[in-house]
């Protein structure tokens, strides 16, 4: 509730209340704040256990923390019925960049359905993967480069 008060700025709000009530009210003060405190606290979960009976015994479990949105997206994404863990592994970029990359140039990519192995992906990225550090070789000036109406 209070995390984010430092120590000054208790010592602060001691010594004004010190000021306010005086030294001869301030333990009455504290205790009457407190016992208010504990009522509130009370009353809350009593009608959270009041709300919990009236929807039912499928809903024993229910935490109202869990109508916060962050909450119930956080909940719903670490509760991994949706299989998303598996879709994040399965997917390998330099594997699709190379696809693509493979399509532009109009070659033949590997077939997605055989799975590819070590000593195959080694042989296949030097061939069909583009590498990227090269320099592109010198052409004559007078042939024209490629147009492509797509990227226009």
């Amino acid at each position: 509730m209070f995390n984010d008060i430092g120590p000054l700025e208790l010592l602060t709000l001691v010594v004004l209340a010190v000021l306010v009530f005086g030294p001869d009210k301030l333990p009455k003060m504290i205790q009457d704040v407190t016992r208010t405190i504990r009522k509130i606290r009370e009353f809350s979960e009593n009608a959270k256990d009041d709300i919990r009976n009236e929807l039912g015994p499928e809903f024993k479990d229910f935490e109202f923390e869990d109508l916060n949105p962050k909450t119930f997206i956080r909940k719903q994404l670490e509760n991994d019925e949706l299989g998303l863990k598996e879709i994040r592994n399965g997917f390998d970029l330099k594997k699709e960049m190379a696809e693509v990359t493979d399509a532009v140039h109009g070659r033949e990519s590997e077939s997605p359905s055989s799975p590819s192995s070590p000593s195959s992906s080694s042989s296949s990225s030097s061939s069909g993967s583009v590498d990227m550090t090269k320099k592109p070789e010198k052409t004559d000036p007078d042939e024209r480069p490629p147009f492509d109406a797509d990227a226009t």
